[in-house]
């Protein structure tokens, strides 16, 4: 059935709440992670297979506290935030044990190596798919392949960009072979290893973390917050934002 452009159904998770159903996911069931910014529900509104993804999603994760924020202030719609990259850095520093068997997509050797060092990771599986290897289906057969080689793994952190990520993490839903929970997480790794600096703290919490990426990188951010990101503001009025429960049990 086709899902209807203009509502969306996220997950009543705040950080800590999310932490806390990861760390007791376990490795005998299959289920991912979304985590939508404004660039994400631009796509959803014009992509029905897109919004398919996402309906198949355990978990839809607000990223965007600027959204937020701007919900908040002309709707009165208070929605929790959950940013994909605060996620993952929640998942290393205080979930994710030296002996958790975990698959890294996406990211260069070494990050996958920095990331082994900086948290004593004994059994990191890391693959970094070539560019555009979403429109090659042996590339992309490749990938599914080597997470589901990789199974049962704790946490699956697919780091390739949207909406190749998302894509993948259906697709080893289809697949039913592979077992853990995958992430969506986009650049997170780059900030969790520092290849790349993320806004400072005041910024983050003030909804303006795309402004400090702007800054850092104009030639490959102008596009995505200046010209296309403006369109947020025409889709709003059209939305519905639906707040749904999300249990331990319910995920099983």
């Amino acid at each position: 059935m086709e899902r209807t452009a203009g509502d969306l159904s996220i997950s009543d998770c705040d950080l800590p709440k999310f932490l806390g159903i990861a760390a007791g996911f376990g490795t005998c069931e299959y289920a991912y992670a979304v985590t939508p910014n404004v660039d994400h529900l631009i796509r959803y509104r014009s992509d029905a297979s897109f919004r398919d993804i996402y309906g198949s999603a355990a978990f839809v994760l607000l990223d965007s506290r600027f959204l937020a924020l701007f919900l908040a202030m002309t709707t009165g719609l208070r929605l929790p935030t959950c940013p994909g990259s605060d996620v993952t850095a929640g998942l290393f520093t205080s979930v994710i044990s030296s002996d958790d068997a975990l698959v890294l997509i996406g990211g260069t050797p070494r990050q996958a190596e920095a990331l082994r060092r900086s948290y004593d990771l004994k059994c990191l599986h890391h693959h970094n798919p070539p560019m555009g290897f979403i429109e090659d289906p042996a590339a992309v057969e490749a990938c599914l392949r080597f997470i589901e080689n990789a199974s049962p793994f704790r946490f699956c952190f697919l780091a390739v960009g949207c909406p190749q990520q998302e894509r993948l993490a259906q697709l080893l839903l289809s697949r039913g072979l592979a077992r853990g929970l995958a992430l969506c997480v986009g650049g997170a790794i780059n900030f969790l290893t520092g290849t790349e600096s993320r806004a400072p703290a005041w910024m983050r919490h003030a909804g303006l973390e795309w402004l400090h990426r702007l800054l850092q990188d104009p030639p490959r951010m102008a596009r995505r917050y200046l010209v296309r990101g403006p369109r947020i503001f025409l889709m709003l009025p059209t939305m519905r934002f639906v707040l749904r429960p999300t249990t331990v049990t319910e995920l099983g």
